[in-house]
């Protein structure tokens, strides 16, 4: 009977300790698992954080959210005073701001104190996959020492805060969020209980933007044997893709997949003298890294004009012209800028046509017009 007992106990202990060793799954019972679909060729490798798993309810509420001018802690009716994620980040234009967005001057966003943003909104696309650091120097990264600097999460918050964005506080965007009415429901479905948070505000929105993917232009559909590009286009991508062409491949698509970017950061040529303090050496340290910043990913970048980091370029043609014919040495290029010593890549005419011919396959109309990422205030 005591050998029966004892091997009880010690079953019951082994249990105990097997219990301890298992994470507890962060969605609430009541959470559907969100079905991420991988396009084909895309990398497997996702960045989302084990504290922050995909649920269908809380992508909804982030979609909310993300479009909720409340966000920023304010409640009215005057637009100069009011601002969501998505006045910057607009769906039809890659959700970056846009030439002809009002929030848009000289380059750079204006946020609602005034102040214009140190830099040109980037592109919220295929998110999900970056393992790099976000923004333009990525500094936001995931070994970054200071803790709320670190992921998509932390992002959320940056921006209601940040002067030159909605220049509020985390305790008004509560506040606002809270007096909708109807978000407590929301909240409950996602996260299990009512309770509206700053964390559970940066989480819902951060669900919401992984899931903006990217990946039926008319070059993936050629890469699924679905179409064909003219014959234009394939020598277009053939310039794109050799260094004896336009050399554009290694910064835009050397990883092997479709992302059309490496989500690494480089000095382009653009200047020889370098005076901004958010370059990618301000994150570093690393003398290479002055003028240094994210090589963008050219999906859809026929309409997310303006171009570069403080938006000089205000058409394609101006960025092709630029590394064309316009590069600019300096101590700190980058040794992948190959055609640096003859200036640029000095294509004819015929060839720059045909590689903008190539850079307009990559416009996705589903992605800039889908409905699951659109404002859902607009069909309530």
């Amino acid at each position: 009977m005591m050998g029966l007992i004892s091997a009880l106990v010690l079953l019951f202990l082994s249990i105990s300790c097997h219990k301890d060793e298992i994470e507890e799954d962060p969605r609430p019972v009541s959470a559907t698992p969100y079905e991420l679909v991988i396009p084909r060729y895309f990398p497997s490798n996702l960045n989302i954080p084990a504290d922050n798993p995909l649920t269908v309810e809380g992508v909804e509420l982030g979609r909310y959210l993300f479009y909720d001018t409340r966000l920023c802690g304010y409640v009215g009716n005057d637009p100069d005073s009011m601002m969501s994620c998505a006045t910057c980040h607009v769906q039809s234009c890659g959700f970056e701001v846009g030439l002809n967005n009002p929030r848009f001057h000289e380059g750079a966003t204006v946020g609602l104190s005034g102040t214009p943003t140190p830099h040109y909104t980037m592109s919220l696309v295929n998110l999900v996959f970056n393992h790099e650091g976000y923004f333009w120097n990525g500094m936001i990264y995931e070994g970054n020492p200071n803790p709320q600097r670190r992921n998509l999460e932390d992002v959320v918050t940056m921006g209601i805060v940040a002067p030159h964005e909605m220049n509020s506080t985390s305790s008004k965007a509560v506040a606002a969020i809270k007096s909708a009415g109807f978000y407590q429901a929301m909240f409950k479905k996602a996260f299990g209980t009512e309770d509206i948070t700053i964390d559970r505000i940066e989480k819902a929105v951060a669900q919401f933007l992984r899931t903006l993917i990217s990946a039926d232009s008319k070059f993936d559909r050629y890469l699924r044997g679905e179409e064909q590009l003219t014959n234009q286009e394939l020598h277009g991508y053939i310039l794109f893709t050799t260094e004896e062409g336009a050399d554009c491949f290694h910064c835009h698509g050397s990883d092997g997949t479709p992302l059309f970017t490496t989500n690494l950061f480089y000095n382009n040529g653009l200047d020889s003298v370098f005076t901004d303090s958010r370059d990618r050496f301000s994150v570093t340290g690393n003398v290479r890294d002055h003028g240094a910043y994210r090589a963008p990913t050219l999906r859809n970048i026929a309409v997310t004009a303006p171009y570069m980091h403080d938006g000089r370029f205000k058409t394609l043609d101006e960025v092709l012209q630029f590394y064309n014919s316009g590069l600019v040495n300096s101590p700190y290029i980058h040794p992948l800028m190959h055609k640096i010593n003859e200036g640029g890549a000095l294509l004819t005419p015929a060839e720059l046509a045909d590689l903008k011919a190539f850079l307009q396959t990559l416009t996705d109309e589903n992605f800039l017009n889908n409905q699951k990422y659109a404002n859902p205030f607009e069909t309530r």
